[in-house]
C-alpha cells in the first residue's frame, strides 16, 4: 500500500493515529523571518506564475517546491539531507512502503534516508486536506525508521503544499496535530522562517528522564 493510499481514516484505523485538529503549532514569537537569497526570489519571480498557468503537480513541484526546499537546505549549510521521489520502505505489513514526495533529514548523508525529520506531500488536485492522511502515513513511518535505527526525535513535522499554500503538522507518538494556520508562498520569510524553527527543534537533544 502506498503512502498516498492513505486517507485520515485509514491512518487512525490502519495505524492507530489520533488525530488532533485545529492545532496551533507554532506562535507569531516563535517564528523568526528569514530573508531568502536573492537566487530563490528571482526564480519564485520567474517561474512560479509559469507553473501556476501550466497547473500541474509536476510543474508546482518543479519550479515552486523544489527550489524552496532546495533553499531551506542551503541556508543550513547543507547539513540536512533532501529526498525527493525517494522509496522508503518501512513495514510493508502496515502499508509503510512506497515513494515519497520530499523528505528531509537532519543527516547531511544523501546516499540513503538517515534521522527524517520532515515530510512533504504535495496535495493532488490542490487539495490540501486529501494530503494530510498521506502525509501523517509517511510521518509515522519516518517515526518508526527513526526508532528502529536508534535515532529517535521528540517529533516529526510534515507539511502538505500546493506550493502556494503550506500546512503543517506534528507528530508525536500516536497523536498527529494538524495547524490550523496555512501560511503562503507570498509570506516565503515566514515559510522559510518555521523550517528553521522545525530544523532547530529537531536537532534539539533529547532529555531523558
Amino acid at each position: 500500500m502506498a503512502y498516498s493510499k492513505f486517507t485520515i481514516r485509514s491512518v487512525k484505523e490502519r495505524l492507530g493515529v489520533q488525530i488532533v485538529e485545529d492545532a496551533a503549532l507554532f506562535t507569531p514569537a516563535q517564528i523568526a523571518p528569514v530573508t531568502p537569497s536573492d537566487y530563490l526570489k528571482t526564480t519564485l519571480t520567474e517561474y512560479a506564475p509559469l507553473a501556476l498557468s501550466i497547473n500541474t503537480e509536476k510543474s508546482r513541484s518543479e519550479w515552486i517546491i523544489a527550489p524552496v526546499l532546495a533553499e531551506v537546505r542551503k541556508l543550513h549549510q547543507n547539513r540536512i539531507g533532501l529526498f525527493s521521489g525517494t522509496t522508503f520502505v518501512v513495514d510493508k505489513a502496515r502499508g509503510l512502503d512506497g515513494q515519497c514526495d520530499y523528505i528531509m533529514s537532519l543527516s547531511a548523508e544523501q546516499f540513503y534516508i538517515s534521522a527524517p525529520l520532515l515530510a512533504i506531500v504535495e496535495a493532488k488536485k490542490e487539495d490540501i486536506n486529501g494530503g494530510i492522511g498521506q502525509c501523517v502515513a509517511t510521518m509515522f513511518a519516518a517515526q518508526l525508521y527513526n526508532e528502529k535505527e536508534q535515532q529517535s526525535l521528540p517529533a516529526i513535522y510534515g507539511a502538505v503544499t500546493t506550493g502556494t499554500t503550506w500546512k503543517f503538522l506534528k507528530l508525536s507518538g500516536t497523536t498527529a496535530w494538524v495547524d490550523r494556520d496555512e501560511y503562503y508562498l507570498n509570506e516565503i520569510e515566514i515559510l522559510m522562517g518555521i523550517f528553521s524553527l522545525i530544523i532547530t527543534t529537531g536537532n534539539q537533544p533529547q532529555v531523558k528522564a
